[in-house]
């Protein structure tokens, strides 16, 4: 069995970090890509009525993904990383947990943010994912840090 590093990032910065673990640990990556892709509009988190602002204010919100196949059964341990929006995961990554199988699988959730910590993301993630799978604990990334990583993933 093998990792995977599975991530949504709107602007680059969450992919980056993906990247970066997907070399440290030698992974498989897969990126959860929007069937609408977000416009710099969509993301304005000033304006209420934004697609992103409308999306987090509806916790029952599960903007659709592009489904492209993605194999999780070969897998054995799971990075989920993604941008923290409003203080939590964006609602895209319970689309993304809800339709695939996480059964018998390790699941580590990174995020990264310009300045919200990393608040219910777990307990959220926790909520889709159902029973199935084993949730560690979240961590923020916003530089990546090798020997961090390592005692996050030991521990």
């Amino acid at each position: 069995m093998s990792t995977l590093v599975t991530y949504f990032s709107a602007s680059g910065v969450t992919k980056a970090i993906a990247e970066q673990i997907k070399e440290e640990l030698g992974a498989d990556i897969y990126e959860i890509k929007p069937l609408e892709p977000y416009t710099k509009a969509d993301l304005n988190w000033m304006n209420p009525f934004s697609r992103s602002s409308k999306e987090m204010k509806n916790k029952s919100s599960r903007p659709e993904i592009i489904e492209d196949g993605i194999d999780l059964s070969k897998y054995d341990t799971i990075f989920i990383g993604f941008p923290i929006w409003w203080g939590i995961a964006p609602t895209i990554i319970n689309t993304f947990i809800e339709k695939y199988d996480f059964t018998g699988k390790t699941i580590y959730p990174f995020a990264t943010s310009g300045g919200s910590g990393y608040g219910k993301s777990n307990e959220l993630i926790s909520q889709s994912l159902n029973g199935k799978g084993t949730l560690k604990e979240g961590k923020l990334i916003n530089r990546f840090d090798k020997d961090g990583l390592r005692s996050w993933i030991i521990n």
